[in-house]
């Protein structure tokens, strides 16, 4: 039998783990790993019971800072072992924002579902009452706020009304003739982008892809002349699939493009007038995710097919009137990065940084060069980073929040190749009162 102590038997498996796997990938990624073996998971838990009790204990009130940094040295933050629970407690975190006062804007709940809108900073959390849903612009300066009702667009966050826009009824960009029946209820955002007017949004929901504006809500996906092809083979109107897989889009910093596209199809760039650009295949079988870089003038295209991707990257110099097919080994849209299906992401200068499906964080530059990876666990559904480029927020399919400080050093108990500490991470699960910080 164990005596030791459950948080030194937790401290001792989650460090030895942590530099297994490091080794691990050290070895395959210098040698190859046809003959690795990968390293178990921790036996751990027997201590989930103790880590719990010591969590609820350290969010009591009346707790401070450095008694919460003693927490987490004894109980250093780990996902693998917490697997056994994640069925039962784990939610969907999604979107996610830093504020510029370092506090974070997060939504709990599936965009579907009724969800929570909470602002988090290092000593409390508290529901955002009336908002549902919410975004910013690509310039940081323009916040959409939804609700029932419709949208609104502050100069800043809690700065004055600049737009309010109501919801699609779901009848736009419909061939008209067809008994084609309006939304029950609005859609549900996946995201939420101002553009950097403030004048107008760009939605994505399963419902479509849609641009809002003062005067009325335009269709983008899918896209009427689709629609009109199947009534005109035939189809009958109630067999035509109005919704989307996968749907996603992209502004670009400046607002003049939009990347976007969903599970069927091609990847589509439109001007800021809506107008086609470009139509580019994917790189695997289902367009997935879209990104421009920093300054504008790259765009990152992931495709995936499973729970693997690929991703193109395309100077937007080259966008105009490019149309390739899947698969196309075209000269203007190279492979940028392969291995990763990407669910959220941003760039910083030179970099962008992804979070994919198997729980990791990847960085890669512009030019496809491999420089950092960073597990947190779980498929990666949000991801926020600070104007400065220092400070990452992450957060995951397992109800985690992870605020990383980047480039500042890479904790014993960290999987990963980067040079990256997380100092704080908030357990957002089901029957919690609130997100518990570790």
């Amino acid at each position: 039998m164990n005596k030791q102590h459950p948080q030194q038997q937790w401290r001792e498996a989650v460090i030895a783990h942590a530099e297994a796997v490091n080794q691990y990938v050290a070895q395959g990624r210098a040698h190859g790993w046809d003959d690795l073996a990968q390293p178990p998971a921790p036996a751990t838990g027997h201590l989930l019971e103790a880590w719990q009790a010591a969590l609820l204990a350290i969010n009591r009130p009346g707790v401070d800072e450095p008694q919460r940094q003693l927490f987490r040295e004894a109980w250093p933050p780990a996902h693998q072992p917490l697997v056994p629970l994640l069925d039962a407690q784990a939610q969907w975190v999604g979107p996610l924002l830093l504020l510029e006062d370092g506090s974070l804007l997060a939504r709990v709940g599936l965009p579907q579902d009724k969800g929570q809108v909470l602002r988090i900073d290092a000593h409390s959390v508290t529901p955002v009452i009336g908002i549902s849903h919410f975004g910013r612009c690509p310039q940081r300066r323009y916040y959409a706020l939804a609700n029932a009702e419709g949208v609104r667009v502050t100069d800043g966050w809690g700065g004055p009304l600049v737009a309010r826009l109501a919801w699609p009824h779901g009848l736009e960009g419909l061939p008209p003739g067809y008994p084609f029946e309006p939304l029950d209820l609005p859609p549900a955002p996946i995201t939420l982008t101002p553009f950097p007017c403030g004048q107008r949004v760009l939605l994505v929901s399963d419902d479509g892809i849609f641009v809002l504006a003062a005067s009325g809500a335009t269709r983008l996906l899918p896209r009427q002349q689709a629609i009109l092809d199947d009534l005109l083979r035939g189809v009958d109107p109630d067999d035509i699939a109005l919704g989307l897989a996968m749907a996603h889009a992209a502004l670009a910093p400046d607002g003049r493009l939009i990347a976007l596209g969903e599970q069927y199809g091609r990847h589509l760039v439109l001007d800021d007038q809506l107008q086609p650009v470009a139509a580019i295949g994917p790189a695997s079988e289902c367009p997935h995710f879209a990104l421009f870089n920093r300054r504008g003038d790259q765009l990152l295209l992931n495709a995936c097919h499973r729970y693997q991707g690929a991703s193109l990257g395309v100077r937007v110099a080259d966008l105009p009137g490019l149309d390739t097919e899947p698969g196309s080994d075209h000269p203007r849209t190279p492979l940028l990065h392969q291995g990763a299906r990407i669910h959220s992401g941003v760039a910083r200068h030179g970099e962008y940084i992804v979070g994919d499906a198997h729980g990791y964080l990847r960085a890669f530059g512009e030019d496809g060069g491999e420089h950092w990876q960073h597990y947190l666990g779980s498929t990666i559904s949000a991801l926020d980073i600070s104007a400065d480029g220092r400070t990452l927020v992450a957060a995951s399919h397992a109800g985690f929040i992870s605020l990383i400080a980047l480039d500042s050093g890479r904790p014993q108990w960290q999987i990963g190749t980067g040079a990256h500490a997380e100092v704080r991470r908030w357990v957002c699960w089901k029957g919690f009162d609130a997100p518990l910080a570790w």
